[in-house]
């Protein structure tokens, strides 16, 4: 923002609030390592990379640095595969960043494309090069040295195995279906470790601190890769900066495998927070996360003691990433805010307590999904002679929140925010079973699970009883069922009788879904190699929400279709959970 008193002016409504304690600025020893986690380009809140970069100015001897899952997420990343988020982290000048899943969900051409547009470094230990299922050189630098305040620091980038199902498996292949990339991991986490700590080892001949700035997350779901686990079986971390679970974690502590102690941390997700670590002269390390109110009022107090004391001046508060930022936010929201139908439902996915229960349940929101993909192909004739019988949508795929009212192209951007493609394939019964169960194998743990399969067009349950016995590699495909299926009475609806009826493992039917899903190995979805493609690239998968929403019928006279029938959170009874 170039005018320093409307800044102010905006900021003397926090005053009131607690002001964090400032980095001590005696002699410059004291070093300030600013942090962001799963931002998901969700530039449009109080705090944002402008906030970020005018709170980094005020500060002395200060790194700011990203635990990725920056450049995917709502439309501000999608539109343009997140060029203009890094063009913002740019501008914010971030110093490091390391790679998450969601980095991988453009292809790893825009991987890659994302590592050449940044004027920052990527680091990651344990991604690498590989050839005929053996490791070659790592794809990045393993770990980057600052020197700033007298002190070098090291950051040690760590990605998460899960990226190979929690993006796409076929993004680190060849056209011929061979791994070309791989992501350091182990079936029990030795792989990981053993890579982590080659690199800890290396910084530490050239580093004062160590911190490791890794995308793996404190989910249990996430063993054995979890942050706190890597911790446990490597030494000389003097701190983890974390990522990917969306955990709140302002300071833990955690005994590395020698005993010592190492700082966790992570902020969140979405910008709800600033990670704030202190580096003091003696090297103890403290971290806190700052509330954007904590921000402003920290930016107000700092800006103005500095104005009185001459050390700062207008000028230096100009902060370009404001116009980028505010730019591209009015022309993607001017792009797709043009509203094509209304609810009165509330399409949601989220209990009360913040839990997805898209993952593990039916909600409004997966029927809705599923159903426009199921009228997709069942309406607009786009295959004749090939009747839809299912359509399925990983919960994973549906990001939206509490949604009623006005319906915008941006409403079904920010709930499909992948820019999936759908496609409809040819497959078995027994395809169909083995999907539903490999979808169904954390319901009832509490574990959320985002290849949970929403369905239209069928109805199956799950028996919470039979522990799940699906099976799979060290990636996280589907290998296979070793055991009695959870998943039973699988109904498919019948087009001639209008009545369900059983699903038939050694029939044929034609599945519609995105090809994240059902041809491109997304959540681990193996089962579905083979299948007889009937067609591909149809549509994006917000077009798909958009065409379905203007299939109803405008019941209100103001010329909007109005979306019906989705009155129930936990949707229409087509899952039931025994």
């Amino acid at each position: 923002m170039k005018k320093l008193f409307s800044l102010l002016l905006a900021l003397v409504m926090v005053l009131s609030l607690a002001v964090p304690v400032l980095a001590d600025e005696a002699e410059g020893e004291t070093v300030t390592v600013l942090y962001t986690n799963d931002v998901h380009t969700y530039i449009d809140k109080d705090l944002n990379y402008t906030v970020a970069a005018q709170y980094r100015d005020t500060l002395d001897n200060v790194l700011l640095v990203d635990a990725g899952d920056h450049i995917q997420g709502t439309a501000f990343g999608s539109m343009d595969k997140g060029k203009t988020i890094i063009d913002l982290m740019n501008l914010a000048r971030y110093d490091v960043a390391t790679l998450g899943n969601h980095e991988f969900d453009y292809g790893m051409e825009g991987t890659m494309d994302a590592i050449e547009w940044a004027q920052f470094p990527y680091v990651s230990c344990n991604f690498y090069h590989e050839k005929d299922g053996v490791k070659g050189d790592n794809v990045l630098d393993p770990y980057k040295v600052f020197e700033v305040g007298g002190r070098k620091i090291a950051f040690v980038g760590v990605t998460t195995p899960e990226s190979f199902t929690k993006s796409t498996p076929a993004y680190f292949q060849d056209e011929d279906g061979n791994y070309i990339y791989g992501i350091a991991g182990g079936e029990d986490g030795s792989d990981l470790y053993e890579t982590v700590q080659e690199a800890i080892d290396a910084a530490a001949q050239e580093a004062d601190v160590v911190i490791g700035l890794g995308h793996l997350g404190v989910d249990p779901a996430s063993k054995p890769w979890t942050s706190e686990e890597v911790i446990a079986n490597t030494t000389g971390f003097d701190a983890f900066i974390d990522g990917h679970s969306h955990t709140e974690v302002p300071m833990q502590e955690v005994s590395d495998a020698d005993g010592n102690t190492v700082i966790l941390t992570q902020t969140g997700s979405y910008f709800n927070n600033l990670g704030q670590m202190t580096i003091a002269p003696d090297g103890t390390i403290t971290t806190e996360l700052l509330t954007p109110a904590e921000v402003k009022a920290a930016l107000y107090d700092v800006i103005l003691a500095k104005l009185k004391a001459g050390e700062l001046t207008v000028d230096d508060l100009e902060v370009d990433v404001d116009a980028c930022q505010t730019g591209w936010i009015e022309q993607v929201n001017e792009e797709l805010g043009v509203v094509i139908g209304t609810t009165e439902d509330v399409l949601d996915n989220y209990a009360e307590d913040g839990t997805r229960l898209v993952r593990s349940q039916e909600t409004n929101s997966g029927d809705f999904a599923a159903d426009a993909l199921y009228y997709l192909f069942d309406k607009t004739n786009i295959v004749e002679g090939s009747p839809v019988d299912m359509a399925i949508m990983n919960g994973g795929g549906i990001r939206n929140e509490a949604i009623t009212g006005e319906i915008s192209y941006l409403t079904c951007k920010n709930m499909h925010t992948f820019g999936n493609v759908a496609c409809f394939i040819q497959v078995t019964g027994q395809q169909i079973l083995d999907a539903l169960e490999f979808g169904a194998r954390g319901v009832g743990t509490g574990e959320e699970i985002g290849g949970f399969l929403q369905v239209s067009g069928a109805k199956y349950t799950i028996d919470t009883s039979v522990d799940s016995s699906v099976t799979m590699d060290e990636k996280g495909v589907f290998t296979g069922v070793d055991g009695d299926y959870r998943v039973k009475d699988v109904q498919i609806l019948d087009h001639e009788t209008g009545k369900y009826e059983p699903l038939d493992p050694k029939g044929t039917y034609n599945l519609a879904g995105y090809n994240y899903t059902l041809r491109d190995l997304g959540d681990g979805f193996s089962m579905f190699d083979g299948a007889t493609n009937i067609i591909d690239y149809v549509m994006e998968d917000y077009m798909v929400l958009a065409n379905y929403i203007q299939s109803f019928e405008d019941t209100d006279g103001d010329g909007l279709p109005n979306v019906t029938g989705y009155e129930d959170l936990e949707g229409q009874g087509r899952i039931t959970i025994e």
